[in-house]
């Protein structure tokens, strides 16, 4: 039976004894679990994700331990090789008291050594590397939680440490290794890198659970485009015969940007998580690496998907429907949606020279491929990754007075006219140039909502994944009550992608894709019942807290490219910019200047270092030249995701794993609710100004968007004009006068007012007489009356005289006036012959005195 969603914070290693491991009962997997047929994976009953390192002079020692201390494992690293990196693993799954009784053997055979030395604690290792003599180790020794998916927690990197592996490391060049250690360091490995030990965090929510044997012909278990620390973990066991499924001590590193947040709707819980994955392939500075290289990796790539998630059980799957009959059958959980977006620079030769010192380079098309041989490999390559089709969103600028980006439109035009009129009509790439910062400049087109039309077609398209069915709700809205009617009852796939860019992929790329995000975000909450129309307005909470979550992700990924901020952000597309944004942009843009002319040179030696990049390339064999016509592999164009396939694989996948309950629960350990990690996220109930009365409000709301009245926006114009606001808003004439005064006084006398001399100065101190002034504070006033009305507030003497009118309707007598001043008026009326209109008239008088 499936337990609430209140997730507890992941076990820390820290309660881990220092010399043995306390026994535990071994949990076995559950007999009654029937694996599929056809079903080739690795039942693992739990993942390792504490790790104790044991140090003396011959050898490392590290004890991998999972969450509940049932399962343990040794690995033991030589420390008297200088040239290789020897390392023998044990198989074997060792309770508690054996390993205990394993760890005290150690210790007695190492005495000579020193033992099995002091323990401390890390959380994985990051791989080895070499630079002029001797191999050292990274470990990781600090992480924080920052994601949660099926009750797998993501983590991200905040301390690492270099190790050297030999103990006796002789370095014969010190100044040149000190040098390249320096170098290596500059790629800060505590900023942006993430982890996780029992999720595969290199691929999509969709990869994961619809092709859970991808791996199954490879040596890693991984996507290694995006493992940044890919090189740390081939190059040492290159020559290993053992694959890396059997090393869970080895941690893929991916860098990028991670971010997930909640929304609170009326009490059900909603995860948005937004996961940016940058490719280590052409990767480095902004201005030394554009375009494309031989193999068809663009510059800048990144790989953002954004899964939207119901919290309604933990795990990616449900308890069984019915009784048990003999065979245990979960169903998938239909709470998880997933859509993912590509950005990437434009796939032709071009470049930028930085020599001149220019705050904007002039752009270069180095190559003239007439045949787009790397722009062929590169959309190949997404065929494979994604299927068809491709829509590519071109945002770079059509006119300028000195040609830059236009350069760049006219060939990315020709490429994709060129390819696509070799492909098959319904696999063609759908391709839209528009220049996002003219449309914005000239006020020409709403650069929000023409965006917004791109997304939903393109969306429509391509679709997004959802791991079940069409909410019952949605039926029922319709009013299609019978079974029969056509309702969707299977899963959603995701077939295509949209590839967005401009011409550094940062700032209006980040604004299309949040546009793409926001029109996804409704068809992902619509798909999961939560909303009744996929269309969310902007300025409710939801729409807000997305825009933060694209807001840093933005900025990330331009801190990463070009060492500065987003310039131009989504309120700039939206033209309501922050009070602060234009100096701010000013900064950014300084700031990127800098980055880019004085240290990107570092940068990229750094990154080089970082991914195994040889600084000068060595004599290979360029890449085998495709044709010219049939560029593309026909097994490319086929349907990568298919419904039937990937919902049996879809099935296999819940039944053989998320046996995380012991580890991630933690039953027998006492935690506070302050600490649970989906209790402390962020969420929409956290916005600025929000309280607890703001859950029984819809997120998916606009806020009141009527403009209120500010005094001090008109106590701060009749300051600037010269006078103070009354409270009768009347007119200070003695200001008047004063300012008048001042006026005249910084006037010099002129003899003759018609020569040239007084006219300039009547013209530089320009003179406003009274009466004009007079006028416009009466103008100011009557705007400052109709900005109370809209208030819903009387004026003054209307106001006074309906109280009047109360008080005598309830028989109050004002103080100082006697009653019979107004029966003597009274009498004197009736006194009086008024005819028979005026006797009516009385009467209503005397009924209104009363």
């Amino acid at each position: 039976m499936d337990r609430p969603a209140s997730q507890s914070d992941p076990p820390s290693s820290s309660t881990l004894p220092a010399t043995g491991l306390q026994s535990k009962v071994v949990e076995s997997p559950d007999k009654s679990i029937q694996l599929p047929a056809n079903c080739n994976l690795i039942y693992k009953l739990s993942t390792f994700n504490k790790f104790i390192l044991y140090e003396n002079k011959l050898r490392f020692y590290i004890v991998a331990s999972n969450a509940s201390d049932s399962r343990h494992r040794i690995v033991k690293i030589d420390r008297t090789s200088h040239t290789e990196v020897v390392i023998v693993e044990d198989d074997t799954d060792y309770s508690g008291k054996q390993m205990s009784n394993m760890l005290k053997m150690l210790e007695d055979g190492n005495k000579g050594s020193g033992g099995l030395g002091k323990a401390r604690v890390i959380f994985g290792i990051a791989g080895f590397v070499k630079f002029t003599a001797g191999w050292y180790m990274i470990v990781i020794s600090k992480r924080s939680v920052v994601a949660l998916l099926g009750g797998h927690y993501l983590y991200h990197c905040e301390n690492t440490e270099m190790i050297p592996v030999s103990s006796n490391h002789k370095i014969e060049r010190p100044a040149e290794e000190q040098r390249l250690v320096n170098m290596f360091k500059q790629v800060d490995m505590s900023k942006n890198f993430y982890f996780s030990y029992s999720y595969d965090i290199t691929s999509t929510l969709q990869n994961n659970l619809t092709k859970p044997e991808r791996f199954s012909g490879t040596k890693w278990p991984f996507n290694d485009r995006y493992v940044w620390n890919f090189h740390m973990i081939a190059a040492p066991l290159k020559d290993s015969p053992t694959t890396g499924i059997n090393r869970p001590w080895l941690l893929p590193l991916i860098h990028g940007h991670v971010d997930q947040a909640k929304l609170t709707v009326l009490g059900r819980v909603v995860f948005v998580t937004l996961i940016a994955r940058r490719s280590r392939h052409y990767a480095g500075a902004r201005y030394l690496t554009r375009g494309v290289n031989e193999e068809g990796n663009v510059a800048n790539e990144v790989e953002t998907e954004q899964i939207v998630s119901e919290a309604l059980t933990t795990p990616f799957y449900f308890p069984p429907a019915g009784p048990s009959t003999g065979e245990y059958q979960r169903r998938p959980s239909p709470q998880y949606t997933s859509y993912v977006q590509y950005r990437g620079s434009i796939p032709i030769y071009w470049t930028q020279e930085t020599t001149s010192m220019t705050p904007r380079p002039p752009i270069e098309i180095s190559v003239v491929d007439p045949f787009y041989v790397a722009a062929s490999r590169h959309f190949d390559e997404l065929f494979a990754r994604y299927g068809a089709p491709i829509t590519v969103l071109n945002l770079i600028k059509r006119r300028e007075p000195q040609p830059r980006e236009s350069k760049l439109l006219d060939e990315y035009t020709q490429c994709v006219k060129y390819l696509n009129q070799f492909l098959p009509d319904e696999y063609k790439m759908v391709y839209r140039a528009w220049d996002m910062s003219r449309a914005y400049k000239e006020k020409t087109q709403d650069v929000i909502s023409y965006l917004e039309d791109i997304a939903e077609v393109s969306i429509q398209m391509t679709g997004f994944f959802h791991s079940g069915a069409e909410p019952l709700a949605h039926c029922l809205h319709n009013g299609n009550f019978d079974e029969n009617e056509r309702c969707r009852r299977s899963i959603l796939l995701q077939n295509g992608v949209c590839r967005t860019n401009c011409v550094d992929c940062l700032d209006r790329t980040n604004a299309a894709q949040f546009v793409f995000g926001k029109r996804a975000l409704g068809h992902q909450l619509y798909a999961l019942g939560v909303v009744a129309s996929p269309n969310l307005p902007f300025d409710s909470d939801a729409v807000n807290m997305l825009t933060e979550m694209y807001h840093d992700h933005g900025d990330t990924i331009a801190l990463q490219y070009t060492g500065s901020a987003l310039v131009n952000r989504v309120e700039t597309y939206r033209r309501m910019p922050h009070w602060n944004s234009h100096s701010r942009d000013i900064i950014e843009n300084i700031r990127r200047f800098y980055a880019n002319s004085l240290l990107d040179a570092d940068k990229q030696a750094a990154i080089n270092l970082f991914l195994g990049v040889a600084a000068e390339r060595s004599l290979v064999l360029p890449p085998k030249r495709g044709q010219y016509q049939k560029w593309f592999q026909k097994r490319h164009l086929q349907v990568l995701y298919d419904v039937l396939e990937c919902s049996s694989s879809l099935c296999d996948f819940v039944n053989v794993g998320g046996e995380f309950w012991a580890e991630y629960y933690r039953p027998l350990l006492f935690t506070s609710l302050g600490k649970h990690f989906a209790y402390s996220m962020n969420s929409t109930l956290k916005l600025p100004g929000k309280t607890l009365k703001d859950i029984a409000y819809s997120p998916f709301l606009p806020h009141s968007t009527h403009p209120t009245h500010h005094p001090r926006l008109m106590a701060g114009v009749r300051r600037w004009i010269g006078t103070y606001p009354s409270s009768q808003h009347g007119f200070s004439k003695k200001a008047l006068s004063s300012k008048q005064e001042v006026l005249k006084l910084d006037l010099p006398s002129i003899d003759d007012p018609r020569s040239s001399a007084a006219l300039a100065k009547r013209l530089l101190h320009p003179d406003v007489s009274v009466e004009e002034q007079t006028e416009y504070l009466k103008y100011v006033d009557q705007c400052f009356a109709l900005l109370e009305a809209c208030n819903d507030e009387a004026e003054p003497e209307d106001k006074e005289i309906y109280e009047r009118f109360v008080r005598k309707s309830k028989g109050v007598v004002e103080e100082g006036i006697s009653c019979d001043i107004y029966a003597t008026y009274v009498q004197i009326i009736e006194a009086e012959d008024v005819g028979i209109y005026g006797e009516d008239l009385v009467a209503t008088y005397e009924q209104w005195l009363r």
